[in-house]
C-alpha cells in the first residue's frame, strides 16, 4: 500500500528542553535547551503514533550563536551579526558540523546525531534536515570539513565584486557598515573588510536591521551586478562545494533535505546537483522553498520531488479559516497546480508562519480543523505539521530578539509551553481532543486507500450555496469516502448535491448503503442517487468522514 508523506517538523532546540525559566532573552544556561538524545525510544514511538512518516530535525547543523563554545575548539561568534542569544539556524558557521547546543556530550555531537538517525529509523520514520544554500553566517568557518577541501571563500578573488569562481559577492573598498551597533557589549566592533553581499541580495555595504544581516549571500556564477548573468560554464566553485556537503550527509544515512529558499539559488545548479545525489542515492527526497508559483514547475523539472505550496493552499486555508475568503476558493487553490499536484507539501504551520492559535490567526487550534481534514484527506499529496500544533500551541510568548510575534522563536532558548505540559500530562481537556483529532485525521490519511491511492473529485461546483463549508469524495475500488468540513462556529445542517457525473466518473452504483463516520464512528444509511442531495449535520468547526463500501 501507498504511503502518504506526513512530516513532522521539530524545531530540535526546543523539542525535549523542559526548563520553564523562560527569561527573556536568557542565556542557555537561564532557559536551558533541548537535545537530540531527549529523542528517545519511547519519545519516536509516539511522533511515529501520530501517522508520521518523516521528521524534520530543523537547525542541527552548526550556525553561529552567542553562547561560547571555545573550550571546545569552536569558534567564538561576535554577538553583533547574531541575532538572538542561540541564533538563526539559517546563519550556517560550519556545514560539516552539528550544532553543540544540541549535544550532551559536545565532543561526540557527530556520534549522537548518527545515533539519533539510527533510533529514528529504528521507530520506522525517515529523517529530513535543513540544507541552506543560498547563505551562510558571516564568520563562517568550517572546522569539520573533510581533509582536503578548501573552505568557503579560502580562494576568492575579494578585489572583484563578482567572480564566477569566486563563493562570495564583494563591495571592494568599503567595509562593512551595517545601520545597528557593531560592538554590541563587545570592546572591540565586528570587522568585515572589504563588505561581503548579505543573505537576502543586499548588495551593499549597508544592510538594515531587518535584512538578513547575520548572513552573506553565496555565489553561484550569477553576477547580479550584470542583471543576473550566469556564468555556469565551466561549473562554479561553489557548486562542487555544496554537492559535496550534499553527499556528506546522504552519506549518514538521511533520507531528505528541507532546502532552505531555494528559489534564491538559480535553477540550473539544482538540475546539476540533485542530479549528481540521486544517481548514488536515488530515494532521496529534496524539498524546497520555493514562493514563486510561476516557478513551481521550473524548480520541479531541476530535481525537486516537493514544493511548498505557500502561496497557494496555504494562504488559502488561512484565508478561509479568518473568514476572509469563501470555501470554494480552496478549489481555485488546488486547481491552479493539479498538474503537480502530487509534487505541492500542504501544511498550516512551520517555523516562519504564525501558529494557527495564535492572536494572529484563529485564536483558537480548534478553528484548524476543517483546514486540517480538508488539507491532509483532499489529495495524495504530502502534508506538514510543526511540533505544537496538534495540541493548539500558541506561540504568544514574547521569547527575545523574536518578540510577541505569533510564532514559536527559532532565535532564543526557550520551552515551549503545550510540549512540556504534554510530557508531563498536563495538558487541558481541549488540547487533548485537539490532539486526538489530528491523531484520527492523520491516521485516516495513512489507513484509507481512498486517500492514499484514490480518486479526487470536487463537489463545490454544484453546492454553490455553501460559503463556509467545503465538500469533496475520494473513491478506490469499492470504498467510497464523503468528506465534508465546516468553517463556521455554529454547527450546521448542510444539503450535499452529488451530480451524476461523479457517479459516471468514479462509478458508483445508485442505491442505498449503511456508511459509518470515521471521525465519530456513527452509522447512518444513505440513499446515493444520481443529482440527488444528502443531509449532513456539522459541528461547529468540525468535519464529517463518511465511509461507504459500495
Amino acid at each position: 500500500m501507498k504511503n502518504k508523506i506526513i512530516i513532522y517538523q521539530i524545531f530540535t532546540r526546543l523539542f525535549g528542553n523542559r526548563n520553564t525559566s523562560r527569561i527573556e532573552n536568557g542565556t542557555i544556561a537561564e532557559n536551558g535547551c533541548g537535545k537530540m538524545n531527549d529523542f528517545d525510544a519511547k519519545t519516536l514511538k509516539q511522533i511515529k503514533g501520530l501517522g508520521v512518516t518523516h521528521v524534520w530535525y530543523t537547525g542541527v547543523i552548526r550556525h553561529a550563536t552567542q553562547t561560547d563554545y571555545t573550550k571546545y575548539g569552536i569558534p567564538r561568534n561576535h554577538p553583533a551579526i547574531v541575532k538572538g542569544k542561540a541564533g538563526s539556524p539559517y546563519a550556517i558557521t560550519d556545514y560539516y558540523d552539528i550544532d553543540p547546543d544540541l549535544a550532551v556530550d559536545v565532543d561526540n555531537r557527530m556520534a549522537e546525531f548518527e545515533q539519533l538517525l539510527s533510533r529514528t529509523h529504528s521507530a520506522g520514520m525517515k529523517v529530513i534536515i535543513d540544507f541552506v544554500p543560498n547563505h551562510v553566517a558571516r564568520q563562517y568557518h568550517s572546522i569539520c570539513k573533510p581533509e582536503g577541501v578548501k573552505d568557503l571563500g579560502e580562494e576568492d578573488n575579494c578585489r572583484n565584486g563578482f567572480d564566477p569562481q569566486n563563493n562570495f559577492y564583494y563591495c571592494p573598498g568599503c567595509s562593512f557598515s551595517p545601520y545597528f551597533d557593531l560592538y554590541k557589549g563587545e570592546p572591540d566592533p565586528y570587522l568585515e573588510n572589504p563588505a561581503k553581499a548579505t543573505g537576502n541580495d543586499h548588495f551593499g555595504p549597508c544592510p538594515g536591521v531587518n535584512e538578513w544581516y547575520e548572513t552573506i549571500k553565496l555565489n553561484y556564477g550569477v553576477d547580479y551586478y550584470a542583471g543576473k548573468v550566469g556564468h555556469f560554464d565551466p561549473i562554479p566553485n561553489t557548486w562542487q562545494k555544496m554537492l559535496d556537503i550534499l553527499l556528506f550527509w546522504v552519506s549518514k544515512g538521511i533520507d531528505g533535505f528541507r532546502c532552505d529558499m531555494a528559489e534564491m539559488v538559480p535553477a540550473a545548479f539544482w538540475g546539476w546537483a540533485t542530479a549528481k545525489v540521486k544517481e548514488q542515492y536515488p530515494e532521496i527526497v529534496f524539498i524546497g522553498e520555493v514562493y514563486n508559483p510561476a516557478e513551481y514547475r521550473n524548480y520541479i523539472a531541476n530535481g525537486f520531488d516537493l514544493l511548498y505550496d505557500k502561496v497557494g493552499m496555504y494562504d488559502t486555508m488561512r484565508a478561509v479559516t479568518c473568514g476572509f475568503s469563501n470555501a470554494s476558493s480552496i478549489s481555485n487553490a488546488w486547481q491552479s497546480t493539479d498538474d503537480i499536484r502530487d509534487n505541492m507539501l500542504y501544511f498550516l504551520e512551520n517555523h516562519d508562519e504564525q501558529r494557527v492559535a495564535s492572536d494572529f490567526f484563529a485564536g483558537d487550534g480548534n478553528k484548524g480543523v476543517p483546514a486540517l481534514v480538508a488539507s491532509v484527506l483532499m489529495q495524495q499529496n504530502p502534508f506538514m505539521l510543526y511540533a505544537g500544533q496538534e495540541y493548539g500551541e500558541r506561540g504568544m510568548d514574547k521569547e527575545g530578539f523574536s518578540g510577541a510575534d505569533g510564532r514559536t522563536t527559532i532565535f532564543d532558548y526557550w520551552s515551549v509551553d503545550t510540549l512540556c505540559r504534554s510530557a508531563w500530562g498536563t495538558l487541558t481537556e481541549s488540547e487533548t481532543s485537539l490532539y486526538e483529532t489530528y491523531k484520527k485525521v492523520l491516521k485516516i490519511a495513512n489507513k484509507e486507500k481512498a486517500v492514499t491511492e484514490g480518486l479526487f473529485f470536487d463537489l463545490m461546483y454544484v453546492n454553490a450555496h455553501l460559503d463556509r463549508q467545503y465538500v469533496f469524495l475520494r473513491k478506490h475500488e469499492n470504498e467510497l469516502l464523503l468528506i465534508a468540513v465546516n468553517f463556521e462556529d455554529r454547527p450546521v445542517c448542510i444539503g450535499v448535491n452529488i451530480p451524476a457525473h461523479a457517479f459516471d466518473y468514479l462509478a458508483i452504483p445508485e442505491k442505498k448503503y449503511t456508511s459509518t463516520d470515521l471521525m465519530t464512528s456513527k452509522r447512518k444509511t444513505y440513499e446515493l442517487t444520481k443529482d440527488g442531495s444528502l443531509a449532513l449535520s456539522l459541528e461547529s468547526r468540525g468535519a464529517a468522514v463518511i465511509k461507504i463500501k459500495l
